[in-house]
């Protein structure tokens, strides 16, 4: 029996987070005993919770602490971890400079652009410490290691690249009408759905522009976006954009939901307007839902998608490019379901959790080896 550290930063609801709740829970229990650290209470302390998880609460504020890593070294030793995982920037630092201080392995994960933008501060410093003590990096997405290696400087050769996965028997979910009963749209009302937090990446605004635009067209579009409102202003922002657009009645934020099978199943189209991104959950869940797909050529999706095949795609940033894809999908219910059937074919095929399992299970068995 072989321990995981398993380690992420962040205490809210999200992809990177959900992945990193399931590959704590889903591992062979026979073979790895899994250790849980997070940074405090919120959704992923609740969840691990539920799942029978004990997480440890080890507080990490501050741009460094010391106290942190002392207690990530103390607690290597005293749970006798055979391998650290962590997860985003901050741990994969922290579990860098914690694996070359007590000489055990680390798989350091990174979920987006965002980890590596150039605004991070003492960013050169935060990757020296990772290639110097973490053996592996898992990158999501091609896409996303493609980005590492340029603008980072990782050594190539230890990156990875891990497609995150979903249960996707957890998405062959009846067809549900409760978003029109509860707004009252009618059967003919074409529902639109995006499934991601308040987070500038999303480009939610670019959302609100090319609902207007249908709006002016006079086309009968329901948006509704399912996701956890940032702390600071861009929530806000979005809803004093919509009041100016008019949009009140068209688009609607429905705030975190936890169900979001059953959120997809009232959708007849699911929409992201990204400017960026990893490897989107919500896409791959949507697609295992069997909704048709409109995104973005934003760096995951065009991996997720061969364009007009099992999903579309139009141009970052572009509101009309957007607005003309939905006004044509909405009268082509042949091309919707085309798209949706190969679009849950490829997700089981490709993105069940199933995959992803193997693929951590491998590398662990090598590093531990």
């Amino acid at each position: 029996m072989k321990t995981i550290l398993h380690i992420i930063d962040t205490t809210g609801p999200g992809g990177a987070e959900t992945v990193f709740i399931d590959l704590a829970n889903g591992l062979p229990k026979d073979k790895f005993r899994s250790v849980v650290v997070i940074r405090g209470q919120g959704w992923v302390y609740d969840e691990l919770c539920r799942r029978g998880l004990a997480p440890i609460v080890l507080d990490a504020k501050g741009s460094f602490n010391w106290r942190y890593l002392s207690g990530l070294r103390r607690l290597i030793k005293r749970e006798q971890v055979d391998l650290v995982q962590s997860h985003l920037l901050g741990a994969n630092v922290y579990c860098s400079l914690a694996g070359l201080a007590t000489r055990i392995p680390v798989v350091a994960t990174f979920h987006g652009a965002v980890d590596i933008g150039n605004n991070e501060r003492l960013k050169r410093l935060k990757f020296a410490a990772i290639n110097m003590g973490a053996q592996h990096v898992i990158a999501v997405s091609g896409g996303l290691r493609d980005d590492i290696i340029s603008r980072t400087s990782l050594n190539m050769r230890k990156i990875e690249v891990v497609y995150n996965g979903i249960h996707s028997s957890a998405f062959q979910h009846p067809r549900s009408n409760s978003l029109r009963r509860k707004y009252g749209w009618s059967e003919h009302d074409f529902i639109i759905g995006s499934l991601g937090n308040i987070r500038p990446a999303k480009g939610y605004d670019i959302l609100l522009d090319a609902a207007a635009l249908l709006g002016k067209q006079g086309k009968s579009c329901h948006f509704v976006i399912a996701g956890q409102p940032d702390k600071k202003g861009l929530y806000q922002a979005l809803l004093d954009q919509r009041e100016e657009l008019g949009l009140e009645e068209q688009v609607q934020f429905l705030g975190f939901l936890d169900d979001p099978a059953e959120f997809l199943a009232n959708l007849d189209l699911f929409l992201s307007t990204s400017i960026s991104e990893g490897l989107p959950l919500s896409a791959i869940q949507a697609m295992a839902a069997q909704l048709p797909l409109l995104a973005t050529r934003c760096g995951g999706y065009e991996e997720l998608v061969t364009d007009r095949e099992n999903g579309w795609l139009v141009d970052v940033g572009s509101p009309v490019a957007i607005a003309d894809a939905i006004s044509l999908l909405a009268t082509k219910p042949e091309i919707r379901a085309k798209l949706a059937e190969k679009a849950r074919k490829h997700a089981v095929e490709t993105f069940d959790i199933s995959v992803m399992f193997s693929a951590y299970e491998r590398i662990y068995d090598q590093l531990m080896s």
